[in-house]
């Protein structure tokens, strides 16, 4: 899959980049903190191609390479960000050195693991973090507590927890032992910590939370912190678009 940088938008270009969202960016240049070949513009809709040299707030914008995403296996004890303010472990701190800049798609909290992709295309990460999108993320869950049909039930209609309406998902009792019990969970919204707030709502604690799809994305057999690049390369952006919508 390739896209291509020539005569693109400066705010496309610059949310290409992972600089940001495309109406953040648009908010860079309207405050003239971009520069086009050593001028500032306050346009967002002027076009660049490949010879142009960006840069935002004096840092030079690196050209564009095709897209790629890589699939990681997440351990716990590890954020999802780039910088930690509590100086916790981050998973930057465990990525091959030989790795390109790359970006999260969406987030697994330190107390969760399995399947992370990662990718070098801003836009692209979005296209896949967005609600609308509909991607699927499975996660096998252990919980200590009776997932009875009643609170099952619950969870499919979907729940509000306080203020916040969650979609209704789909939800697989798997195997019961005792206290303790492993279910299969598929989201498509995932909001913060959605798993966790959700069964604690209905009187199970999560114990354990493995993600091992995101979209037509699998965790297989990967070890705990290996990165492997995903074949996409003999799909178009809109085949693999729609592809994704195919789990």
């Amino acid at each position: 899959m390739t896209k291509t940088e020539s005569d693109s938008r400066i705010a496309k270009r610059l949310a290409r980049a992972g600089v940001g969202s495309r109406r953040y960016c648009e908010g860079l240049v309207f405050a003239g903190k971009v520069m086009i070949n050593g001028v500032v513009t306050t346009n967002p809709a002027i076009k660049v191609n490949t010879s142009d040299r960006i840069k935002v707030n004096g840092k030079i914008i690196p050209n564009l390479q095709a897209t790629r995403i890589w699939r990681y296996h997440k351990p716990i004890g590890l954020v999802t960000t780039r910088k930690d303010e509590k100086n916790r472990s981050t998973i930057f701190d465990n990525l091959p050195t030989n790795l390109p800049y790359t970006m999260p798609i969406g987030r697994l909290d330190i107390n969760s693991e399995g399947l992370l992709l990662l990718t070098n295309d801003g836009e692209f990460k979005r296209f896949l973090e967005h609600p609308a999108t509909g991607m699927c993320r499975k996660y096998r869950i252990r919980v200590h507590g009776n997932p009875t049909p009643q609170k099952i039930k619950l969870l499919e209609k979907g729940i509000k927890v306080g203020t916040v309406q969650y979609a209704p998902m789909i939800v697989k009792l798997d195997s019961q032992l005792g206290a303790n019990a492993w279910m299969t969970i598929v989201l498509r919204e995932g909001k913060n910590r959605e798993i966790r707030k959700t069964l604690a709502a209905v009187g199970m604690q999560v114990s354990r939370l493995i993600r091992i799809n995101y979209g037509p994305f699998e965790l297989g057999n990967l070890e705990k912190n290996q990165v492997v690049e995903a074949i996409i390369s003999n799909l178009t952006t809109t085949q693999f678009y729609a592809n994704s919508l195919k789990i």
